[in-house]
């Protein structure tokens, strides 16, 4: 089955026609401020979208908005800290996918990074320093999100996993504490390319983790042209060589979303049933 794997990998790579000195499109920034006040701080998690399984409420699962959130019986439950991408919380995919988690029996929180007003925003590719400093914020969200987490008492503190997408899963790879259980990172490669300085990524090689990426991603495989990495393979392998507790799931033909595909959607169950007891 390994060797049916890395055939299947290599083949993948050797169809790709990287070009080193391809046209890369025209960016598009629009500059904001990048450091979350105490009020944005604080609407970071208000605003976040939160799911909650049924044995918290009662009447049915619950998405929506933290603030808004209904009366919750006594108990606790696991929770994921999901990182949104650069679209925001508006993504139709990652309410889908708080449910599904939700019907797991499993909390989720997503906090929302546009709780600054008039932050910064872009269409890639940008100048890296900016993309460095848009992933120094995103970290503090991380810290900010995960302190309110351990204030709340239907959470089971040690039951928490981190998660991202794309642009939200640059801090996850990141991260430097060991407070979460595990790491799910989907759409990125834990790689150098147009999107960072450098990777930087911190995941510890004995932390249960799971990279979900498509074959094709349009940003982070080598099917895009101006990926700035002529040996870039399009996921976190490499870097999580030496950690026997990690997966790499590596969709072919899949679009950058992948939340909601059944073939994402099994690995991660798996995962979280493993690291949750489920």
């Amino acid at each position: 089955m390994k060797k049916h794997i890395l055939c299947f990998l290599l083949s993948l790579t050797l169809t790709f026609n990287y070009t080193a000195n391809a046209q890369a499109p025209k960016g598009e920034l629009k500059d904001g401020p990048l450091i979350h006040t105490i009020e944005s701080s604080e609407n970071l998690v208000k605003e976040a979208q939160l799911s909650l399984p049924l044995s918290l409420i009662p009447g049915g699962v619950y998405v929506g908005s933290f603030k808004d959130a209904p009366q919750m019986k006594e108990g606790r439950v696991p929770v994921v800290l999901f990182m949104h991408g650069s679209s925001g919380l508006g993504l139709k995919a990652i309410a889908e996918w708080q449910h599904w988690l939700a019907s797991l029996g499993v909390a989720s929180i997503a906090p929302n990074s546009f709780a600054l007003k008039n932050r910064m925003t872009y269409t890639s590719p940008i100048d890296k320093d900016m993309y460095e400093k848009l992933h120094a914020f995103r970290s503090t969200e991380i810290e900010i999100t995960l302190k309110a987490l351990q204030k709340m008492p239907w959470v089971d503190q040690t039951k928490i996993v981190l998660a991202g997408t794309s642009e939200g899963s640059v801090p996850v790879a990141r991260y430097l504490g060991r407070e979460f259980l595990g790491r799910i990172m989907f759409a990125w490669s834990c790689e150098d390319n147009y999107f960072v300085s450098s990777h930087k990524t911190a995941i510890p090689d004995d932390q249960p983790t799971l990279n979900i990426i498509s074959s094709i991603d349009p940003f982070f495989s080598p099917s895009n042209n101006w990926i700035g990495n002529p040996k870039a393979v399009g996921h976190c392998q490499a870097v999580l060589k030496n950690n026997k507790k990690a997966s790499v799931v590596l969709i072919p033909g899949g679009p950058h979303t992948l939340l909601t595909f059944p073939q994402a959607k099994g690995p991660v169950q798996g995962f979280l049933s493993d690291l949750f007891k489920l």
